[in-house]
């Protein structure tokens, strides 16, 4: 009897072999190479070998011990093997399958960078209502704030003229003004909806502030029915090349007949003279006219900015140089007066739009009766129109009302009535009345369609005047007027 020592390799998975050596053939993609390589890694060292010995009992032959050993010893794990042969594959598949996701995101990528720099750029304009706040809504003091400055309006108002309407007025502000106080102790709150019922508030206190009787009687049907052909074209008297400024006819009524025009010499934004003529037809053969000096230079803090001039009783209303502020120039006696516009937008913030903006119409003077009209825009109102009503005489803000309609959306405003009226590009040769605000009833009315033709595109200055009840337009460089009719 004798012994054999056999030697031979035992996994951790609990199978023997004497020779066996597994080969894993990886087709190792250029993305997924280092994850299969760690996967063999993984593979290799759930099988570590460790080396056990066996004594088998034999027969001596020649001398020499033969054993017999059994097969069964090392029997090849074919279950296990295919078990985890299938999970490598699993595995593999799993690898292709994020690769192909991985492959069409970096497609899909650069697109959406491009579309994000698109949306980016286009956002760009309007990244000042973020930043200043404007749709971070206000804050709850500034709400009060307001509503005691509307209430005290409505307040004046009912003292001078007690009616049922600024009763209503009042309580509803006491209403608005317990709510705002209420929001400080739930946190609860929709500021832009208290702003917009402010708004409605606030436009109706100003209605029911005392306007001259006269000043309505007047208007006997108060929203326009109809514009006519041009009754005017001519080309402006100094150049064609000076496509903005204004033109017009004195707007006061009882007025002796004066036509002016005014135009924008200095890169189409600024002026210091008006062409003054005293009857029609030196205005038409551009004779006997007068250049009035408004400011001794184009840059004068005195000098005009924009287009948006008019004239009332011999006094020039138009936009101070550079500055959100209203100017007075009085031709008979030079003196010249301002007053600030507050937070109105200046420099091409609001300018008039709609197909493609005009430079440096900011700030819209009209005059109707015996008022002189403002129109502007504010941060504050969204960059939404607001209308003022100017005193002539003073010089000071009388009335304010502020509108839902955004004045880039435009292309011109001029007032009738106290009717507030906004025209858009429709082609080339022709513009549309689409808009108007009723100053008296607060009414907005989206839906009028008043067509009227031009002859060229743009639009500097459009501007109503009550004493021949025609429009006069300033049409690049050509001077138009129009017929109205109520």
């Amino acid at each position: 009897m004798c012994f054999c020592l056999t030697k031979f390799f035992c996994n951790t998975l609990s199978f023997c072999n004497i020779k066996m050596i597994v080969l894993f053939k990886a087709r190792l993609l250029a993305f997924r190479g280092h994850l299969l390589i760690m996967l063999s890694y993984l593979l290799v060292l759930t099988v570590t070998a460790t080396v056990q010995a066996q004594k088998i009992t034999g027969e001596l032959k020649d001398g020499s011990c033969v054993c017999e050993l059994s097969s069964s010893l090392w029997a090849f794990p074919t279950v296990k093997f295919e078990g985890v042969a299938k999970q490598v594959q699993t595995c593999e598949n799993n690898l292709e399958k994020f690769h192909a996701k991985v492959k069409n995101r970096n497609v899909q990528l650069p697109k959406m960078e491009r579309a994000l720099k698109d949306i980016t750029a286009r956002l760009k304009p309007f990244e000042y209502l973020n930043t200043n706040g404007l749709y971070n809504a206000l804050h709850l003091q500034q709400l009060l704030k307001e509503v005691d400055e509307i209430y005290y309006t409505a307040s004046d108002a009912h003292k001078k003229s007690p009616s049922k309407e600024t009763n209503d007025l009042l309580k509803e502000l006491t209403n608005a003004k317990k709510e705002i106080q209420k929001m400080y102790k739930s946190d609860v709150f929709n500021l832009e909806t208290m702003k917009t019922r402010l708004r409605d508030l606030n436009n109706r206190a100003q209605t029911c502030k005392t306007i001259p009787e006269d000043f309505r009687s007047t208007c006997h049907q108060r929203i326009m029915s109809n514009i006519s052909s041009p009754v005017v074209t001519k080309l402006n008297s100094i150049h064609s090349s000076y496509i903005s400024g204004a033109w017009g006819r004195d707007a006061k009524l009882n007025s002796k007949e004066v036509y002016w025009e005014h135009c924008l010499v200095s890169g189409n934004k600024n002026g210091n003279t008006i062409r003054v003529y005293n009857s029609y037809e030196d205005f038409m053969g551009s004779k006997n006219y007068k250049d009035e000096y408004i400011a001794s230079s184009y840059s004068h803090t005195n000098a005009v900015q924009g287009s948006g001039t008019i004239l009332y009783n011999s006094t020039v209303y138009y936009q101070c140089y550079s500055t959100a502020e209203i100017c007075s120039f009085n031709i008979a006696t030079k003196a010249t007066k301002r007053v600030k516009l507050d937070d109105a937008g200046i420099n091409n913030k609001f300018p008039f739009c709609y197909y493609s903006c005009r430079d440096w119409t900011d700030i819209d003077l009209e005059a109707d009766q015996d008022a002189v009209w403002v129109i502007y825009a504010t941060e504050e109102n969204h960059g939404n129109i607001v209308v003022s009503r100017l005193d002539p005489l003073e010089l000071n803000i009388t009335h304010t009302w502020k509108t839902h309609l955004f004045k880039r959306s435009v292309t011109s405003t001029f007032m009738v009535c106290g009717v507030l009226y906004a025209t858009r590009f429709v082609s080339t040769y022709q513009e549309e009345v689409f808009y108007a605000f009723d100053t008296t009833t607060g009414q907005e009315i989206n839906t009028l369609s008043l067509p009227f033709e031009k002859v060229s595109a743009g639009i500097a200055n459009l501007n109503y005047n009550p004493v021949d009840r025609r429009l006069y337009m300033y049409n690049d460089g050509y001077l138009l007027a129009y017929n109205t009719f109520n």
